[in-house]
């Protein structure tokens, strides 16, 4: 298992690591500050994330809800193909912006 992390860089955001039900706790307490203070959009890439589980499509949805609540909106992009299909067998491939 790999740990995830959460970098800011020039672009935006750049997340690598596992998103699992066993590491999107503490990443989603180390990235609050991140999106509290986010203004505008934000490009958010997850090339780097390795495996991931309906747990890192939940961490997504809850750094919308903490993007909006902050005036900011999110652009997810590189998404993982496990990602994608556990949204769409979701119905939330439009909620995340998936196309």
């Amino acid at each position: 298992m790999s740990t995830p992390r959460i970098d800011k860089d020039a672009d935006g955001l750049r997340v690598a690591g596992d998103l699992t039900f066993a590491t999107v706790g503490a990443l989603l307490a180390a990235s609050q500050p991140l999106f509290s203070a986010c203004r505008g959009p934000l490009r958010v890439d997850l090339s780097g994330v390795g495996r991931a589980d309906s747990a890192g499509l939940a961490l997504l949805i809850e750094w919308l809800r903490l993007a909006r609540g902050a005036g900011c909106e999110l652009q997810f992009q590189a998404v993982p193909a496990q990602m994608r299909a556990i949204a769409a067998a979701s119905g939330l491939s439009d909620i995340l912006a998936l196309a």
